[in-house]
């Protein structure tokens, strides 16, 4: 039932096993076999894939009619990585470095894939965006005019508002004393990998 489960999970976020392998550090070969029923993960994996995917332990090795029946209905919390770098090689989106999980109601994550970065500096303050508050993301690969995105520039993470003007993409901070950036569309450096949900506040 695991290699059945498994298959199902890593689909429903639309990862290839190498995607998957990166997340949670060990070989393409191992997922395949892992899907094929030839071996299991052990329990510190287990543990991962519990967490990342936000399932119970014990339902990844049981029979579900239905992938939604992977997930405990009683429960109304999912767990969520905080992530903290990323890689967006080939067009695809692959978390590199988790800092962590949280909990998460699931009514605030209906409909997509979402994740958390922290938010670090001052640059978003005028949104009421302070150093160390967590941020949920929901996953998506365009914004609206004016929405407030998350970014990767070269790898590396940032929350701005996002313009578009003409083939010319402004990243605007929130901060009188931050330039806008100005990038070209089709700038291979940069991409947008989500859309700003909500600002957990750091107490």
């Amino acid at each position: 039932m695991f290699a059945t489960n498994i298959h199902k999970l890593r689909k429903s976020k639309s990862m290839t096993q190498g995607d998957l392998a990166e997340v949670l550090g060990v070989g393409v070969s191992t997922i395949s076999d892992w899907e094929k029923a030839k071996k299991y993960p052990r329990a510190g994996v287990i543990e991962k894939i519990s967490s990342y995917f936000g399932v119970a332990k014990n339902k990844l090795f049981e029979e579900q009619a239905d992938l939604f029946d992977l997930y405990d209905s009683d429960d109304d919390v999912i767990n969520l990585p905080i992530v903290g770098r990323v890689s967006c090689g080939n067009g695809i989106t692959v978390f590199e470095e988790i800092d962590g999980y949280e909990e998460t109601p699931k009514t605030w994550v209906r409909g997509g894939d979402h994740f958390y970065v922290r938010a670090s500096g001052d640059s978003m303050i005028n949104a009421r965006i302070h150093d160390g508050d967590l941020l949920l993301i929901k996953k998506q690969d365009d914004v609206e005019d004016g929405e407030i995105a998350a970014i990767t520039i070269d790898e590396q993470i940032f929350l701005k508002r996002v313009f578009k003007s003409n083939d010319m993409i402004i990243l605007q901070s929130e901060n009188s004393e931050i330039p806008p950036m100005f990038k070209t569309e089709n700038d291979g450096h940069i991409r947008i990998i989500g859309k700003l949900k909500k600002i957990v506040i750091d107490m």
